[in-house]
């Protein structure tokens, strides 16, 4: 059988599109394992974070800011979305898992990190004009943090909420096929093609898929299945891992559930701290975020310590009590540029969508219509992404004078969430090293592109980083 479309992957992204196109009612074959155990979807908060995400670094482009403008589009679009998905599915029970946003502004972290992001969220609500509104801490009740890093501000997001990233996948799946999709349960190994045309999908036992148009959306493995296409490759920003964990907690007898998210300001690579409740007393918490050039199947004992500890010293002490459901890990797929990789692949009928770092379960909505209209012809009126073509030159983020000294400000502000003890004095010593060696990595990498600070921080210790940065740079110098 020839199908209209096969999707390549299993994630939120993945699925979303296979879901979209299947009730436009063209024939979608969606291949991919259903085993996601280290999928960034399936150990996801799954917050629905428009705004709770932003911080200074992000709007201080324009392509952050047009990642700010799809998370807003996104979030327009999650009601309607549930509802076609509970429709389509037949299973109608509530994706939506948490009752808006508490953002905390505490004293784990630094005022140059969490303090500027903490306005920088303020600002774009308003600018923006959407409903927040500044209360006291003490007005969230269930927060009981270590008196040493009580939070000093807060705020509430009324329309930010969250959904059970595995009841969602499964939705997805049950909708998909429900709309006459076809899922096969096996990895792609590669994509066909026949005079720069595509034709289908090899999968790694050797099957053959066939389909005149083809979308790999597997996450950070997705450009593996065009590594025999090294002329396309090449010329695509690589793919790295924001390795990371979660948890999820079941709460001591009698400790009730947070009825909303409870979150810090993004902080150290990664989406702050946080908690989403689940249901029957299960608290998910997050995240962390170490780059890595390779995915990660197993969560690092330094990784597990971390999180645990700041939940329990920065959320609620009691959570010291709690009984560890199970230990998640996922792999983010981030860019060397940062910014996603969204649209068709240098073959016709090739396309690509990845590179959504935290983003892509919450943008999923909106890269299903998008993708599903770009694939077809259709007018994308809401939205043009046409500057994240996946075959491009590095996109620009922070300016060049002010990469390193956030990579600094971010590495500095790890260590004041870890609760250091370090006398004031040695801070500058310690900020003046770091700023010397991550400014050396930037001028050693290229004259003029400039990579985003958490890909420069773990570039310095892992040269296969660096290579594959210094090989794709050499490609558009």
């Amino acid at each position: 059988m020839k199908y209209d479309v096969i999707v390549v992957g299993s994630g939120a992204i993945s699925s979303s599109i296979s879901y979209e196109l299947a009730s436009r009612k063209y024939s979608v074959c969606r291949v991919g394992s259903l085993d996601r155990s280290n999928a960034a979807s399936n150990a996801a908060g799954a917050m629905n974070g428009c705004f709770g995400e932003v911080t200074t670094g992000l709007i201080a482009s324009q392509h952050g800011k047009l990642k700010v403008s799809m998370d807003f589009n996104a979030k327009k679009r999650w009601p309607q979305w549930a509802k076609r998905l509970a429709d389509s599915s037949g299973n109608h029970q509530s994706l939506f898992t948490a009752q808006g946003t508490h953002v905390i502004l505490n004293t784990a972290g630094t005022d140059e990190i969490d303090t500027d992001n903490f306005h920088a969220i303020e600002d774009v609500l308003t600018t923006y004009n959407e409903p927040y509104e500044t209360v006291a801490p003490k007005q969230i009740t269930w927060l009981k943090p270590n008196e040493l890093v009580r939070p000093l501000m807060s705020l509430y997001i009324p329309d930010e909420h969250a959904v059970n990233s595995h009841l969602l996948l499964d939705v997805l799946d049950s909708a998909f096929v429900a709309e006459g999709g076809t899922i096969i349960a096996k990895n792609a190994k590669r994509v066909l093609s026949k005079d720069k045309i595509i034709t289908g999908v090899e999968l790694e036992d050797g099957e053959t898929i066939l389909a005149d148009k083809v979308v790999i959306a597997a996450g950070v493995h997705s450009l593996d299945i065009l590594a025999d296409m090294p002329d396309i490759t090449k010329r695509i920003p690589p793919l790295f891992s924001g390795n990371g964990i979660s948890i999820l907690l079941k709460l001591p007898e009698g400790m009730e559930l947070p009825s909303s998210v409870i979150r810090t300001p993004n902080r150290a690579f990664a989406c702050g701290l946080h908690c989403v409740p689940r249901n029957d007393g299960i608290l998910y918490i997050g995240a962390t975020n170490i780059l890595k050039n390779n995915p990660r199947t197993q969560a690092a004992v330094s990784d597990v310590q971390f999180l645990l500890e700041c939940a329990v010293e920065q959320l609620h002490t009691d959570l010291y009590y709690s009984e560890i459901v199970s230990i998640q890990v996922g792999n983010r797929p981030i860019s060397a540029d940062g910014f996603p990789l969204i649209g068709e692949c240098g073959i016709d009928g090739l396309w690509l969508v990845t590179g959504t770092y935290r983003d892509g379960l919450h943008q999923s909505p909106l890269l299903a219509d998008y993708i599903a209209n770009a694939i077809y012809g259709e007018s994308n009126a809401d939205i043009d992404l046409s500057d994240f073509t996946p075959i491009r030159a590095p996109l620009a983020g922070l300016s060049r004078d002010v990469v390193a000294k956030e990579t600094t400000s971010q590495m500095l502000g790890m260590g004041y969430e870890c609760l250091w003890d370090i006398k004031p004095n040695w801070e500058p010593v310690i900020q003046e090293g770091l700023l010397h060696r991550y400014e050396s990595l930037v001028n050693s990498l290229h004259p003029h592109f400039t990579p985003p600070p958490e890909v420069i921080a773990f570039s310095h210790y892992d040269d296969k980083i660096k290579k594959r940065l210094l090989e794709y740079y050499d490609v558009w110098s």
